[in-house]
């Protein structure tokens, strides 16, 4: 599996959140603490927006994250408001460039933890269910981008919550015709660059681990001495594999079946389930 992180609010340096807390997404690619494997090996991604651009920027690569000084480089020196970071353990699909996360359409970013079961009896039905207009964008061989453009085939651009049901709706049918009990696992993060959503299911409801951080203004009260919680505005927000820190009250996991949107006009949760 995989570890992931999302990150909206404040233009920030990636390297504040990627390598500085002391459980960073960088450690957790060496010592992940809730992962299916301790260590997440297989390539890695950063995708973030910027001012004036209408699609976002994505670098991704095969070698480990914790030894990559391009990756250290772009850290230190980029700055947005709005990022997606990911280190990949494979579920048995190449290591390759393409079948690094996060996945990139127009404006839209994609990243996801978890696996499509038997997804190699289950790919040729998935892939005839893409629009024939987007097949050709697919670039990998994994199970995470046939989600994301199937997600898009069921208008993602219009209705992300609804079309991440209707694709998670399809790969469960599709499994069980199969004779595959648990067809889907997942936690997946989807923006367009303003909006955030974040989900966490799985069709054994036993999801892997997805949390979000407490508001800003909360956790200054509780921690007045800490500097960078001064630095970040109240809308800053984190959605994680897993915590960055111990710091008291800063994560909330997510329940199992729940999506969450982070958004200019105040955060929401909600119930999700397949259609």
């Amino acid at each position: 599996m995989c570890r992931w992180l999302a990150y909206s609010g404040t233009p920030i340096l990636l390297d504040s959140i990627l390598y500085r807390p002391v459980h960073s997404l960088i450690d957790q690619s060496l010592h992940a603490k809730m992962g299916v494997e301790t260590t997440n090996g297989d390539g890695f991604g950063v995708g973030w927006y910027v001012p004036a651009k209408d699609s976002p920027a994505v670098v991704r690569d095969i070698g480990p994250a914790w030894s990559d000084r391009n990756l250290r480089e772009i850290a230190g020196h980029v700055v947005s408001p709005l990022f997606f970071a990911h280190i990949r353990a494979s579920t048995g699909t190449a290591v390759q460039q393409t079948n690094c996360h996060p996945f990139r359409h127009g404006r839209w970013m994609w990243m996801h933890n978890g696996a499509i079961a038997e997804f190699h009896r289950l790919r040729r039905d998935l892939a005839l269910a893409v629009d024939p207009g987007l097949f050709s964008d697919i670039e990998g061989s994994t199970d995470s981008e046939m989600m994301f453009y199937l997600a898009l085939t069921f208008g993602l651009e219009e209705d992300p919550p609804g079309a991440v049901a209707r694709m998670a709706g399809l790969v469960e049918r599709v499994g069980h015709e199969h004779g595959v009990e648990f067809p889907l696992q997942m936690t997946v993060a989807v923006t367009d660059g303003v909006r955030l959503w974040a989900f966490r299911y799985s069709t054994q409801q036993e999801s892997r681990s997805l949390f979000y951080s407490t508001r800003v203004e909360t956790l200054r009260s509780l921690h007045p001495d800490v500097a960078f919680l001064r630095e970040i505005s109240d809308a800053a927000r984190l959605i994680v594999s897993e915590p960055l820190g111990d710091l008291p009250g800063a994560w909330n996991e997510v329940p199992e079946g729940t999506y969450g949107v982070v958004q200019p006009e105040g955060d929401e949760m909600h119930a999700f389930a397949p259609v």
